[in-house]
Order: C-alpha cells, then structure tokens, then sequence
C-alpha cells in the first residue's frame, strides 16, 4: 500500500527537505503541499490524504486548528504535527485530534518510521514528547478514588495504559504476548467505551481532562 503525504509548512527548506526524504521510499507519495492553514484544509478536502504533515505556526489558521477543522469532517485522515514547538502545544493537539507529535530535527528515519504508524492507525512521539507525555498522564491534576472507567476489563486497562505511555499496536502485542489482531480489537472496543476517537483523545480522558 503507498501512503498518500501532504505536507504543511510555511518553511520551504522544511518542504523541499521532507520532499527529498520521502522520495527515496517506495512505499510513500506526496500528493501535495500547503503553506498555510486554509490551504492546507482545502487540499485535505479535495485530496483526502492518508496522512499530513502538520506544522503549527503557519500563516491564517494554525496547525492545531487546521487539524481540529479536518478531522472534523475526515476523521479517517491521520495527522502528524511537526514542529519546533516543544510546549503544551502537544496537548492542544492530542486534543484537536492528532495522531502524533514529532519535533523538527527528528532523524530521517524516525520520521518515517512516525508516518508509517500514524497510516495504519498508531500514535506516534518524539522522545521528549513522550517523556512529556508520560509524566502528564502520570500526575493528573485531580485524583479519584473510584474507578473512572468501571465497563473496562482488567485487560482493556491495563492495554489503556500502555497507550498512554505511547506503545503502538505491536509494541503492546510483544509487551503482552498478544497477537496483533487481538491487540487491535481491543484497542478498538476500548476507544468505542471510553467514546473516542484515537489515542490522543484516550489519553486525555483516562488523564480526566477533555
């Protein structure tokens, strides 16, 4: 299967060097490239790529609302942020939707490897992302004492909470021993209780912040 790319980034050295990195693999395509918000909201619309490469500060609308505006009306487009931003903004964005956070300056091959997972339906994190991330979920700001999510099992929590540590679906098949069909009908029926989306959205309301 060759993964549809569009790229948004008002930086055309960032552009043309994403370009050239996905050029050289055979699995991927890109179909188009914005440098703004409202163009990049357009071409998702028109072209419904598999997944985009999101930056935030770009002219008009943002990346985070670009994001909110297409995954309204696409939600089976997968959104990448990649960014300078090192911030909360990776929390505005988990909650607008996307599937991962990668910061610019990644490795070539750790931004591919992030494409690959956000199209088949993974999240994905820089490590200091997820390094964030984890201690978010790890200090919520309000503690219960009740079990927020009584209709999971033992199992569906205990897969939430790799979820929330950033593991894709293989990773938690392996950490399981689980085959990755299980893993991925899990993740599904876990997604339909909680009534989320994806990952990002799991995450926040496991943390008790939507």
């Amino acid at each position: 299967m060759t993964i549809r790319v569009l790229i948004a980034d008002d930086h055309p050295i960032f552009r043309f060097g994403m370009k050239a990195l996905l050029s050289t693999e055979t699995d991927m395509q890109i179909i188009g490239e914005a440098c703004d918000g409202f163009e990049i909201i357009k071409l998702a619309t028109k072209l419904i790529p598999d997944v985009i490469l999101m930056d935030i500060n770009m002219p008009g609308v943002n990346g985070i609302e670009a994001t909110r505006q297409i995954m309204r009306a696409q939600p089976e487009i997968a959104i990448l942020i990649v960014t300078m931003l090192d911030d909360d903004s990776l929390f505005s964005a988990m909650r607008a939707g996307a599937h991962g956070y990668l910061l610019k300056g990644s490795e070539g091959e750790e931004t591919l490897r992030a494409i690959r997972a956000a199209a088949a339906g993974d999240a994905i994190f820089s490590p200091r992302v997820a390094e964030r991330l984890i201690h978010y979920f790890a200090n919520p700001s309000v503690k219960t004492t009740t079990d927020p999510f009584p209709e999971l099992t033992a199992r569906e929590r205990e897969i939430l909470d790799l979820i929330a540590h950033g593991l894709t679906n293989n990773a938690i098949s392996e950490r399981l021993g689980l085959s990755p069909k299980t893993v991925r009908n899990q993740v599904s029926t876990i997604f339909s209780k909680m009534q989320v989306a994806n990952r990002g959205e799991a995450i926040l309301k496991a943390r008790g912040e939507e």
